[in-house]
């Protein structure tokens, strides 16, 4: 799923402002008014009403400021947001590497959710095209930490990173649309479910279909509802786990001595 942010930052311009080389243009803007202060107002409405909440002007009038004295110090919300993710990614614990290299994995898994559910907002407005800021550099270099030791190349280490976040991403996505009918439609997805059992129990005795039936009864009781995101998000983490154990288990087998730099 593609971000739905609406605007696009210039990376020149987040970038001075993320590795702060980028000096307010006047200092008129209001006492005790800084970058730090700003993200912080950003973040803090973003979690309470989500990213279409975040104007320039909801910042200022948070901060007792106006809209011009915001754009003094960040040029505008797509820069804005762009580093409040990395001051988002500021927020994670980097512990000491310990563990086998699954355990440390399923840290990094764990820690990420845990992220996403402070700030669902995030879910949007990440891209495929992160501007490098150095909370991100440094949450990268942490992580690539749980892998290091294993035997993989260094593009196979980024790619089981890349794997793992990803599943990530898209139960924490699930688990956060779960959420959001909830609050739009007044109903838990198993009130919705329960609403709809009479239909779907005539449905499926007309079209005869015994094992969608089945399964989906069994499901059904399982999660309370049609869908479980802890059972989801904890189910496909094992099964990623397990897939990134063959490959380590190949590369011990050859006997690899160690993390190879460069391709397979």
């Amino acid at each position: 799923m593609a971000s739905e942010r609406k605007a696009t930052a210039d990376p020149a311009r987040s970038l001075a402002i993320l590795w702060r080389t980028r000096e307010p243009t006047s200092r008129s803007a209001g006492p005790g008014l800084s970058v730090d202060r700003i993200v912080r107002a950003a973040i803090d409405i973003a979690d309470a009403e989500g990213l279409d909440a975040l104007t320039m002007r909801r910042v200022g009038e948070a901060l007792g400021v106006g809209t011009m004295s915001v754009y003094t110090y960040v040029p505008g919300k797509a820069e804005l947001v762009d580093v409040m993710i990395d001051t988002a990614y500021g927020e994670m614990p980097r512990p000491a590497v310990e563990g086998d290299w699954r355990a440390r994995l399923e840290r990094i898994a764990r820690d990420n959710m845990a992220l996403y559910q402070r700030h669902p907002w995030m879910l949007r407005a990440e891209t495929t095209r992160p501007v490098l800021g150095p909370h991100l550099v440094a949450k990268y270099d942490h992580e690539l930490g749980a892998v290091v030791d294993i035997g993989l190349t260094d593009v196979e280490m980024d790619a089981v990173l890349t794997l793992v976040l990803g599943h990530v991403k898209s139960a924490a996505r699930a688990a956060s649309e779960v959420v959001d009918l909830e609050r739009e439609t007044g109903m838990t997805d198993g009130q919705w479910w329960q609403s709809h059992a009479p239909w779907l129990e005539t449905f499926m005795t007309a079209g005869n279909y015994p094992t969608a039936s089945r399964v989906g009864t069994a499901a059904g009781q399982q999660h309370g509802a049609a869908y479980g995101p802890e059972y989801a998000f904890e189910f496909g983490l094992q099964r990623v786990l397990d897939g990134i154990s063959v490959v380590v288990a190949e590369r011990a087998t050859a006997g690899w001595p160690g993390p190879v730099r460069g391709t397979a």
